[in-house]
């Protein structure tokens, strides 16, 4: 084992705020309060397969058969699951770990510690972990990287280690993975077996098991994983030549889908499966940042480019097929058929982190914002018990979930999965926000994204952020401990109001400069900074390179994203238009409290509702008709599209017909 204090030649520009270093308050505070009461209880039960109504998970099982096979007992019923089934119990400790971080827990640290010793009694002795191979067979370890995901699983290990370490202080899990990190370097690195992940995970998790133990080969492995990917663009067909089995019978010959047809530096389109790019692309970011290998970011650059600017849904959500659950081509965004996995955007929301530790650029905090309160929200019901894995723009119930082409369209959210990666991995994600919401240098606190609540950094300073957003636009910044403060100004409201201790800053004002989506400021110690934003709800327009939103428009205020249901529109969203509201100038408004009681019953407490004018055009019962229907002018009602599905099976849609 080697370690060392810092491997990094460049160090980054600014580092995620400490696992302690927020405790949140309001609408995020919130969330990690069901997250808490119901959503990690919830999914402990059915890895457990004690929920009822649920698919099968079996993952404890299997760690405790795994275990019980290595010492020699047997197994009673082998592996169930997934290939990756793994995967699910390391991102359920991940998000307990974050629990414990904010709302201590003497009953599920115990819980955690108790899968933490199943997960170590199922370690072999070389340092291997994955219970699929080690219960169904051990000789093909290590044969199969294209759809094996021995590395991806030991990337969400590896994550979840370093969380629970972070939390409680405890090693056991940690020295397990680093064990475990030895054994994949022996044989990558020693042996000099050739390779890379099939899927991108293990790269950004070795990072971070780097930062927390100095291990020096966990920094040499995920470059190696890194530079190495693509140089051999034709490994997965020789590997498929070499084993002569298969998992999936995954076609070897689709290196785009793979991400391998050509080295990471020399890669521009964001191509393939869509949870896989942005897994590796964290990667590269965050190597980047550690050692300012400029060539590196510059293909991060341009990968970013290629999602955010053609390839990504209004939603913040990306991968446009369900043929691979991937990419497709530019301004390809249909969406009926749409796949945008919850999971794809909580990797777009740690792809544009790392892009924030290279420089400060609000562009990619917008993005981050967008798809956690769009698609990431979305993909979780308001109880915490139902999931989406797909998040379409539109739904019609009798074809959404049953044409063919529609299959993945669900009208409603299924309780678990069979591949259950994206219940968890929201888990973790909204159990960590505060990483994401805030980040830190030597002097500087950086504000991301707007969350209520106690921030503590480990450069000292130290203020607490009141606010109601996402549905209220003021926000205040009580400074405790001064410093620099650089708080990002959203895409979308170019106007906004900076006061400090009361007295406006006019634009212009020396006391601040806006720069690159992000205003700075120098702050003292008790000093009250207050930013308000522009709340008025506003309409986007889609490029007409995109076919399907030729003559549409969509409806959002602040970083929300809002949709119309069936439930408030009379059953029906299709035949309506929202042109007249267009012609006359009408800004859609929040529907009045007197009247929010009918509509907002299964929705949240604080959500805004917002209505506006339309036109609705009469139905005909015929398939066809040379008579152009008759158009009645109606009012209509938007929520916010993370709410949607939450009260029935329904019409819906995000992009609306201009008349």
């Amino acid at each position: 084992m080697q370690k060392n204090k810092s491997h990094a030649t460049n160090p980054p520009l600014l580092s995620p705020a400490g696992i302690f270093a927020y405790q949140a308050e309001g609408f995020i505070g919130d969330y990690q309060r069901l997250v808490r009461d119901t959503v990690v209880p919830y999914q402990y039960s059915v890895l457990c397969d004690k929920a009822p109504d649920t698919e099968k998970s079996h993952v404890i099982q299997n760690f405790k058969n795994a275990g019980a096979l290595l010492r020699g007992e047997g197994a009673a019923d082998g592996f169930y699951g997934m290939v990756f089934q793994d995967s699910d119990a390391a991102k359920w400790l991940e998000a307990a770990a974050y629990l414990l971080s904010l709302f201590p827990d003497k009953e599920l640290e115990k819980t955690a510690d108790e899968v933490i010793d199943l997960i170590a009694a199922a370690q072999d002795e070389d340092g291997y972990l994955n219970t699929y191979y080690t219960l169904k067979d051990k000789n093909r370890r290590w044969s199969n990287l294209q759809e094996g995901h021995e590395l991806y699983c030991s990337g969400h290990m590896m994550e979840a280690a370093c969380a629970y370490y972070e939390a409680t202080g405890k090693k056991k899990l940690l020295h397990v993975m680093e064990k475990n990190a030895e054994h994949i370097y022996s044989h990558f690195i020693v042996e000099g077996h050739e390779g890379y992940p099939g899927h991108p995970e293990i790269e950004l998790a070795l990072l971070r098991l780097y930062r927390a133990t100095g291990n020096e080969h966990c920094f040499a492995l995920a470059e190696h994983f890194i530079n190495i990917r693509g140089v051999d663009s034709h490994f997965y067909e020789k590997e498929a030549a070499r084993r002569g089995w298969n998992i999936w019978n995954s076609n070897p010959s689709n290196r785009e889908y793979t991400q391998c047809h050509l080295p990471v530096r020399s890669q521009s389109d964001a191509v393939g499966h869509a949870v896989r790019a942005v897994y590796l692309y964290t990667g590269m970011a965050d190597l980047a940042s550690m050692t300012g290998d400029k060539e590196l970011f510059a293909a991060c650059k341009r990968l970013w480019e290629s999602i955010t600017e053609r390839r990504m849904y209004i939603t913040g959500g990306i991968g446009s097929t369900v043929i691979g659950e991937a990419f497709t081509v530019d301004y390809d965004l249909p969406c009926d058929t749409a796949y945008a996995e919850t999971c794809a955007s909580i990797g777009l929301m740690f792809f544009a982190s790392k892009m924030l530790e290279n420089e400060i650029d609000g562009r990619y905090a917008d993005v981050m914002e967008r798809a956690f309160y769009n698609t990431v929200l979305a993909g979780m019901q308001l109880d915490g018990k139902r999931f989406f894995y797909v998040n379409p723009l539109e739904v019609t119930p009798g074809i959404s979930g049953v044409s063919p082409t529609h299959l993945h369209d669900l009208p409603a959210r299924p309780g678990w999965y069979a591949c259950a990666c994206c219940p968890p991995n929201a888990a973790r994600l909204i159990s960590s926000l505060g990483k994401y919401a805030y980040g830190e240098n030597k002097d500087t606190a950086f504000c991301h994204l707007f969350a209520a609540g106690k921030v503590a950094l480990s450069n000292g300073m130290r203020f607490f952020c009141k606010t109601e957003y996402p549905y209220g636009f003021t926000v205040r910044y009580e400074i405790e401990k001064g410093g620099n403060l650089a708080i990002r100004i959203p895409a979308y409201s170019p106007d906004f109001q900076l006061e400090i201790n009361g007295a406006a800053l006019p634009e212009g004002s020396p006391s601040y400069r806006l720069e690159r989506g992000y205003v700075w400021l120098k702050v003292k110690d008790n000093d009250v900074i207050t930013l308000t934003l522009d709340d008025a709800p506003y309409f986007v327009y889609a490029s007409s390179k995109i076919p399907q939103l030729t003559g549409k428009a969509a409806l959002c205020r602040g970083p929300l994203v809002y949709c119309f249901e069936g439930t408030d529109n009379g059953g029906d969203v299709l035949s309506l238009s929202i042109g007249n509201a267009q012609r006359d100038g009408k800004i859609p408004v929040p529907v009045p409290e007197s009247e929010k009681a009918a509509l907002k019953e299964g929705l949240p407490e604080n959500a805004v509702v917002l209505s506006l004018d339309a036109e609705r055009k009469a139905g005909t019962d015929s398939l066809y008709t040379n008579t152009r229907p008759g158009v009645t002018p109606c009012r209509v009602t938007a929520i916010p599209y993370y709410t949607w599905g939450n009260r029935g099976e329904n019409q819906m849609r995000v992009w609306m017909d201009l008349s």
